[in-house]
Protein backbone atom coordinates (compact mmCIF):
# COMPACT_ATOMS: atom_id res chain seq x y z
CA UNK A 1 0.00 0.00 0.00
CA UNK A 2 2.71 2.52 0.92
CA UNK A 3 5.01 1.44 -1.91
CA UNK A 4 6.63 4.93 -3.33
CA UNK A 5 5.22 6.09 -6.56
CA UNK A 6 7.07 6.09 -9.43
CA UNK A 7 4.75 8.13 -12.03
CA UNK A 8 3.04 10.78 -10.12
CA UNK A 9 2.77 13.19 -12.76
CA UNK A 10 -0.92 12.81 -13.50
CA UNK A 11 -0.83 13.64 -9.30
CA UNK A 12 1.10 16.86 -9.96
CA UNK A 13 -1.14 17.80 -12.98
CA UNK A 14 -4.06 18.18 -11.20
CA UNK A 15 -2.36 20.11 -8.57
CA UNK A 16 -1.55 22.17 -11.15
CA UNK A 17 2.56 21.42 -10.72
CA UNK A 18 4.69 20.98 -13.34
CA UNK A 19 5.17 18.22 -15.16
CA UNK A 20 7.61 16.67 -18.08
CA UNK A 21 4.49 15.91 -20.12
CA UNK A 22 0.93 15.80 -19.97
CA UNK A 23 -0.06 12.89 -18.23
CA UNK A 24 -3.22 10.73 -19.80
CA UNK A 25 -5.80 8.38 -18.98
CA UNK A 26 -8.99 7.04 -20.68
CA UNK A 27 -12.53 7.31 -18.88
CA UNK A 28 -13.56 3.28 -19.44
CA UNK A 29 -10.24 2.26 -20.05
CA UNK A 30 -10.77 -0.79 -19.04
CA UNK A 31 -13.59 -2.31 -21.18
CA UNK A 32 -15.01 -4.04 -24.21
CA UNK A 33 -12.71 -2.23 -26.65
CA UNK A 34 -10.24 -4.60 -25.27
CA UNK A 35 -10.28 -8.47 -26.28
CA UNK A 36 -8.86 -9.29 -22.97
CA UNK A 37 -11.22 -7.77 -20.85
CA UNK A 38 -13.96 -9.23 -22.89
CA UNK A 39 -12.73 -13.10 -21.66
CA UNK A 40 -12.62 -12.00 -18.55
CA UNK A 41 -16.07 -10.80 -18.28
CA UNK A 42 -16.42 -13.77 -19.93
CA UNK A 43 -14.89 -15.70 -17.35
CA UNK A 44 -16.49 -14.07 -14.39
CA UNK A 45 -19.86 -14.70 -16.17
CA UNK A 46 -21.45 -11.18 -16.00
CA UNK A 47 -20.84 -7.44 -15.32
CA UNK A 48 -21.99 -7.48 -11.90
CA UNK A 49 -20.21 -10.73 -11.20
CA UNK A 50 -16.86 -9.21 -12.33
CA UNK A 51 -16.78 -5.92 -10.17
CA UNK A 52 -17.49 -8.09 -7.04
CA UNK A 53 -14.54 -10.56 -7.35
CA UNK A 54 -11.48 -8.49 -6.27
CA UNK A 55 -8.77 -10.68 -8.37
CA UNK A 56 -10.45 -10.27 -11.95
CA UNK A 57 -11.70 -6.22 -11.10
CA UNK A 58 -7.83 -5.90 -10.17
CA UNK A 59 -6.85 -8.39 -13.78
CA UNK A 60 -9.41 -5.87 -16.03
CA UNK A 61 -8.34 -2.38 -14.69
CA UNK A 62 -4.79 -3.01 -15.26
CA UNK A 63 -4.87 -4.60 -18.74
CA UNK A 64 -5.03 -1.48 -20.15
CA UNK A 65 -1.61 -0.45 -18.55
CA UNK A 66 0.21 -3.41 -19.94
CA UNK A 67 -0.76 -2.20 -23.45
CA UNK A 68 -0.44 1.70 -22.75
CA UNK A 69 1.57 3.68 -20.76
CA UNK A 70 -1.64 5.51 -19.44
CA UNK A 71 -0.06 7.66 -16.27
CA UNK A 72 -2.80 6.03 -13.93
CA UNK A 73 -5.40 3.38 -13.15
CA UNK A 74 -9.01 3.81 -12.60
CA UNK A 75 -11.10 1.61 -9.98
CA UNK A 76 -13.00 -1.04 -12.31
CA UNK A 77 -16.65 -0.88 -10.84
CA UNK A 78 -19.94 0.55 -11.66
CA UNK A 79 -21.53 3.78 -10.89
CA UNK A 80 -24.60 2.04 -9.42
CA UNK A 81 -23.26 0.30 -6.79
CA UNK A 82 -24.56 2.82 -3.78
CA UNK A 83 -28.27 2.36 -4.99
CA UNK A 84 -27.70 -1.35 -5.34
CA UNK A 85 -26.28 -1.44 -1.78
CA UNK A 86 -29.79 0.03 -0.90
CA UNK A 87 -31.52 -2.96 -2.03
CA UNK A 88 -33.05 -1.32 -5.70
CA UNK A 89 -31.87 -4.65 -6.99
CA UNK A 90 -29.52 -3.73 -9.67
CA UNK A 91 -29.38 -5.78 -12.84
CA UNK A 92 -28.24 -5.16 -16.48
CA UNK A 93 -30.38 -6.48 -19.50
CA UNK A 94 -28.91 -7.52 -22.42
CA UNK A 95 -28.67 -4.53 -25.14
CA UNK A 96 -30.79 -1.96 -22.49
CA UNK A 97 -28.30 -1.46 -19.78
CA UNK A 98 -28.53 -1.03 -16.17
CA UNK A 99 -32.09 -1.69 -14.10
CA UNK A 100 -34.00 -1.04 -10.74
CA UNK A 101 -36.01 -4.14 -9.74
CA UNK A 102 -37.72 -1.43 -7.08
CA UNK A 103 -38.13 2.55 -7.86
CA UNK A 104 -37.85 5.95 -5.52
CA UNK A 105 -40.99 7.50 -6.70
CA UNK A 106 -42.36 9.13 -3.13
CA UNK A 107 -41.12 10.34 0.38
CA UNK A 108 -42.18 7.19 1.88
CA UNK A 109 -39.69 5.42 -0.69
CA UNK A 110 -36.97 7.57 0.39
CA UNK A 111 -37.74 7.40 4.15
CA UNK A 112 -37.45 3.02 3.40
CA UNK A 113 -34.15 3.04 2.50
CA UNK A 114 -31.91 0.96 4.67
CA UNK A 115 -28.70 2.77 6.75
CA UNK A 116 -26.12 2.86 4.22
CA UNK A 117 -22.02 1.94 4.95
CA UNK A 118 -19.73 1.88 2.41
CA UNK A 119 -17.30 -0.53 4.09
CA UNK A 120 -19.94 -2.78 5.20
CA UNK A 121 -22.14 -2.40 2.57
CA UNK A 122 -19.64 -2.22 -0.67
CA UNK A 123 -16.88 -4.21 1.12
CA UNK A 124 -16.28 -5.78 -2.24
CA UNK A 125 -15.24 -2.19 -3.83
CA UNK A 126 -12.80 -1.91 -0.86
CA UNK A 127 -11.05 -5.33 -1.51
CA UNK A 128 -11.17 -4.48 -5.41
CA UNK A 129 -9.27 -1.04 -4.23
CA UNK A 130 -6.45 -2.68 -1.84
CA UNK A 131 -6.03 -5.67 -4.33
CA UNK A 132 -5.56 -3.23 -6.94
CA UNK A 133 -3.22 -0.74 -5.37
CA UNK A 134 -0.77 -3.67 -3.96
CA UNK A 135 -1.04 -4.95 -7.79
CA UNK A 136 0.14 -1.56 -9.14
CA UNK A 137 3.01 -1.65 -6.78
CA UNK A 138 3.59 2.12 -7.38
CA UNK A 139 3.64 1.85 -11.05
CA UNK A 140 0.85 4.98 -11.80
CA UNK A 141 -1.97 6.81 -9.14
CA UNK A 142 -5.45 4.79 -8.80
CA UNK A 143 -8.33 6.54 -9.25
CA UNK A 144 -11.05 6.36 -7.40
CA UNK A 145 -14.98 7.45 -8.52
CA UNK A 146 -19.05 7.41 -7.71
CA UNK A 147 -21.56 8.61 -9.52
CA UNK A 148 -22.87 12.21 -8.92
CA UNK A 149 -26.13 11.81 -6.46
CA UNK A 150 -28.32 13.57 -9.32
CA UNK A 151 -26.83 11.09 -11.73
CA UNK A 152 -27.43 8.44 -9.40
CA UNK A 153 -31.13 9.25 -8.46
CA UNK A 154 -31.90 9.34 -12.21
CA UNK A 155 -31.35 5.81 -12.40
CA UNK A 156 -33.32 5.12 -8.89
CA UNK A 157 -36.24 7.12 -9.99
CA UNK A 158 -36.56 6.23 -13.19
CA UNK A 159 -35.78 2.37 -13.07
CA UNK A 160 -32.91 2.66 -15.40
CA UNK A 161 -31.23 4.76 -18.36
CA UNK A 162 -33.85 7.34 -19.59
CA UNK A 163 -33.86 9.30 -22.98
CA UNK A 164 -36.05 11.92 -21.35
CA UNK A 165 -35.64 12.11 -17.75
CA UNK A 166 -39.33 13.02 -17.83
CA UNK A 167 -39.99 10.44 -13.91
CA UNK A 168 -37.38 12.27 -12.24
CA UNK A 169 -38.00 15.59 -13.50
CA UNK A 170 -41.94 15.72 -12.98
CA UNK A 171 -40.74 14.85 -9.08
CA UNK A 172 -38.07 17.30 -9.38
CA UNK A 173 -41.06 20.35 -10.56
CA UNK A 174 -44.08 18.76 -8.73
CA UNK A 175 -42.05 17.46 -5.38
CA UNK A 176 -38.44 18.82 -5.24
CA UNK A 177 -38.78 18.08 -1.41
CA UNK A 178 -38.78 14.42 -1.73
CA UNK A 179 -35.90 14.74 -4.49
CA UNK A 180 -33.94 16.65 -1.97
CA UNK A 181 -34.76 14.23 0.68
CA UNK A 182 -33.18 11.57 -1.74
CA UNK A 183 -30.19 13.44 -2.66
CA UNK A 184 -29.31 14.26 0.72
CA UNK A 185 -29.32 10.47 1.79
CA UNK A 186 -26.83 10.01 -1.44
CA UNK A 187 -24.71 12.98 -0.47
CA UNK A 188 -23.75 11.31 2.39
CA UNK A 189 -23.44 7.85 1.27
CA UNK A 190 -21.16 9.42 -1.78
CA UNK A 191 -19.52 10.80 0.64
CA UNK A 192 -18.71 7.61 2.63
CA UNK A 193 -18.15 6.08 -0.30
CA UNK A 194 -15.39 7.88 -1.72
CA UNK A 195 -13.62 8.19 1.87
CA UNK A 196 -13.69 4.62 2.46
CA UNK A 197 -11.66 3.76 -1.04
CA UNK A 198 -9.67 6.58 0.18
CA UNK A 199 -8.67 4.85 3.16
CA UNK A 200 -8.77 1.36 1.14
CA UNK A 201 -6.11 3.04 -1.50
CA UNK A 202 -7.55 5.08 -3.90
CA UNK A 203 -5.28 8.50 -4.83
CA UNK A 204 -7.33 10.79 -6.41
CA UNK A 205 -11.46 10.59 -7.18
CA UNK A 206 -13.84 11.59 -9.89
CA UNK A 207 -17.06 12.29 -9.01
CA UNK A 208 -18.93 11.23 -12.50
CA UNK A 209 -22.44 13.63 -12.84
CA UNK A 210 -23.27 11.88 -15.89
CA UNK A 211 -26.54 13.14 -16.37
CA UNK A 212 -26.17 16.94 -15.03
CA UNK A 213 -25.94 18.50 -18.50
CA UNK A 214 -30.02 17.43 -18.81
CA UNK A 215 -30.66 20.02 -16.33
CA UNK A 216 -31.50 23.54 -16.81
CA UNK A 217 -28.99 26.28 -14.95
CA UNK A 218 -30.96 26.81 -12.01
CA UNK A 219 -31.94 23.36 -11.63
CA UNK A 220 -28.13 21.98 -12.12
CA UNK A 221 -27.40 24.86 -9.05
CA UNK A 222 -29.87 23.19 -6.76
CA UNK A 223 -30.27 19.40 -7.78
CA UNK A 224 -26.45 18.64 -8.87
CA UNK A 225 -23.71 21.04 -8.18
CA UNK A 226 -25.11 21.91 -4.53
CA UNK A 227 -24.82 18.42 -3.49
CA UNK A 228 -21.35 17.87 -5.27
CA UNK A 229 -19.55 20.89 -3.27
CA UNK A 230 -21.58 19.32 -0.11
CA UNK A 231 -19.53 16.10 -1.14
CA UNK A 232 -16.24 17.35 -1.82
CA UNK A 233 -16.50 19.64 1.61
CA UNK A 234 -16.33 16.07 3.43
CA UNK A 235 -14.06 14.48 1.55
CA UNK A 236 -10.50 13.38 3.10
CA UNK A 237 -8.30 15.33 1.31
CA UNK A 238 -4.94 13.89 2.90
CA UNK A 239 -3.84 10.08 3.01
CA UNK A 240 -0.52 9.18 3.22
CA UNK A 241 1.39 12.08 3.31
CA UNK A 242 0.22 13.23 0.00
CA UNK A 243 -2.85 15.43 -1.36
CA UNK A 244 -5.60 13.26 -2.81
CA UNK A 245 -6.76 15.52 -5.72
CA UNK A 246 -10.69 15.69 -6.60
CA UNK A 247 -12.16 15.78 -9.81
CA UNK A 248 -15.82 16.55 -11.03
CA UNK A 249 -17.09 15.89 -14.12
CA UNK A 250 -20.56 17.27 -15.15
CA UNK A 251 -21.28 15.83 -18.78
CA UNK A 252 -22.66 18.69 -21.15
CA UNK A 253 -21.71 20.72 -18.17
CA UNK A 254 -19.27 23.40 -20.09
CA UNK A 255 -21.31 26.41 -19.14
CA UNK A 256 -21.54 26.14 -15.76
CA UNK A 257 -17.32 26.07 -15.59
CA UNK A 258 -16.76 29.05 -13.32
CA UNK A 259 -19.82 27.87 -10.92
CA UNK A 260 -18.16 24.33 -10.99
CA UNK A 261 -14.47 26.02 -10.08
CA UNK A 262 -16.43 27.47 -7.22
CA UNK A 263 -16.91 23.95 -5.46
CA UNK A 264 -13.82 23.33 -3.81
CA UNK A 265 -12.20 20.55 -6.19
CA UNK A 266 -9.15 20.49 -7.50
CA UNK A 267 -9.94 19.78 -11.47
CA UNK A 268 -12.74 20.01 -13.57
CA UNK A 269 -13.39 17.11 -16.13
CA UNK A 270 -14.74 18.69 -19.76
CA UNK A 271 -16.75 16.70 -22.36
CA UNK A 272 -15.82 17.49 -26.32
CA UNK A 273 -18.49 20.21 -26.34
CA UNK A 274 -16.54 22.76 -24.54
CA UNK A 275 -13.19 24.29 -26.23
CA UNK A 276 -10.23 23.89 -23.48
CA UNK A 277 -8.31 27.06 -24.45
CA UNK A 278 -12.00 29.30 -23.78
CA UNK A 279 -12.36 26.99 -20.55
CA UNK A 280 -8.87 27.98 -19.44
CA UNK A 281 -9.70 31.29 -19.74
CA UNK A 282 -12.73 31.55 -17.58
CA UNK A 283 -11.62 28.86 -14.73
CA UNK A 284 -7.51 30.51 -14.74
CA UNK A 285 -5.61 28.81 -11.88
CA UNK A 286 -8.51 28.18 -10.12
CA UNK A 287 -8.87 24.28 -11.02
CA UNK A 288 -6.83 21.75 -13.37
CA UNK A 289 -8.64 20.75 -16.86
CA UNK A 290 -9.31 17.48 -17.73
CA UNK A 291 -10.29 16.27 -21.21
CA UNK A 292 -11.38 15.85 -23.79
CA UNK A 293 -11.26 14.68 -27.11
CA UNK A 294 -14.48 13.29 -28.89
CA UNK A 295 -14.47 9.69 -28.07
CA UNK A 296 -15.80 8.94 -31.39
CA UNK A 297 -12.15 9.73 -32.66
CA UNK A 298 -10.80 6.64 -31.29
CA UNK A 299 -13.08 4.90 -34.18
CA UNK A 300 -11.36 6.67 -36.81
CA UNK A 301 -7.35 6.53 -38.04
CA UNK A 302 -4.04 7.47 -36.86
CA UNK A 303 -3.71 10.67 -38.32
CA UNK A 304 -6.98 12.16 -37.15
CA UNK A 305 -6.15 10.70 -33.59
CA UNK A 306 -2.74 12.52 -33.96
CA UNK A 307 -3.87 15.63 -35.26
CA UNK A 308 -7.16 16.21 -32.88
CA UNK A 309 -5.24 15.50 -29.95
CA UNK A 310 -2.36 17.70 -30.64
CA UNK A 311 -5.22 20.71 -31.38
CA UNK A 312 -6.01 20.12 -28.26
CA UNK A 313 -2.54 19.86 -26.31
CA UNK A 314 -1.63 23.36 -28.08
CA UNK A 315 -5.04 24.90 -27.42
CA UNK A 316 -4.38 24.11 -23.06
CA UNK A 317 -0.59 25.40 -24.12
CA UNK A 318 2.25 24.83 -21.73
CA UNK A 319 0.51 26.17 -18.50
CA UNK A 320 0.24 23.19 -15.99
CA UNK A 321 -3.16 21.90 -15.09
CA UNK A 322 -3.80 19.81 -17.74
CA UNK A 323 -4.72 16.04 -17.70
CA UNK A 324 -5.76 14.24 -20.53
CA UNK A 325 -8.37 12.32 -21.42
CA UNK A 326 -11.10 11.81 -23.78
CA UNK A 327 -14.67 13.80 -23.34
CA UNK A 328 -16.71 10.78 -22.56
CA UNK A 329 -15.89 6.95 -21.85
CA UNK A 330 -14.03 5.09 -24.63
CA UNK A 331 -16.53 3.47 -26.57
CA UNK A 332 -16.57 -0.78 -27.47
CA UNK A 333 -15.80 -0.36 -30.97
CA UNK A 334 -12.91 2.16 -30.30
CA UNK A 335 -9.69 0.57 -32.56
CA UNK A 336 -7.10 -0.93 -29.15
CA UNK A 337 -4.47 0.03 -31.65
CA UNK A 338 -5.44 3.79 -31.70
CA UNK A 339 -5.52 4.11 -27.81
CA UNK A 340 -1.75 3.57 -28.51
CA UNK A 341 -1.18 6.39 -30.89
CA UNK A 342 -3.65 8.34 -28.33
CA UNK A 343 -1.30 7.99 -25.50
CA UNK A 344 1.63 7.95 -27.13
CA UNK A 345 1.01 11.32 -29.21
CA UNK A 346 0.05 13.32 -26.09
CA UNK A 347 3.50 12.56 -24.01
CA UNK A 348 5.67 12.88 -27.53
CA UNK A 349 3.31 16.66 -28.03
CA UNK A 350 3.56 17.60 -25.16
CA UNK A 351 6.91 17.12 -23.90
CA UNK A 352 7.89 18.83 -27.20
CA UNK A 353 5.17 21.96 -26.17
CA UNK A 354 6.74 21.99 -22.88
CA UNK A 355 10.24 22.40 -24.72
CA UNK A 356 9.52 24.86 -27.28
Amino acid sequence: MTATLKNDRFLKALLREPVDRTPVWMMRQAGRYLPEYRATRAQAGDFLSLCKNAELACEVTLQPLERYELDAAILFSDILTIPDAMGLGLYFETGEGPRFRKTIRSQADVEAIPPFSATDDLSYVMNAVSTIRNALNGRVPLIGFSGSPWTLATYMVEGGSSKDFRTIKGLMYAEPETLHALLERLADAVTDYLNAQIEAGAQAVQIFDTWGGVLSPACYQAFSLTYMQKIVSGLKREHEGRRVPVILFTKNGGQWLERMAEAGSDALGLDWTTDIAAARQRVGDRVALQGNLDPAIMCTSESVVRREATVILEAFGKAPGHVFNLGHGITPDAKPELAKVLVDTVHEVSARIRNS
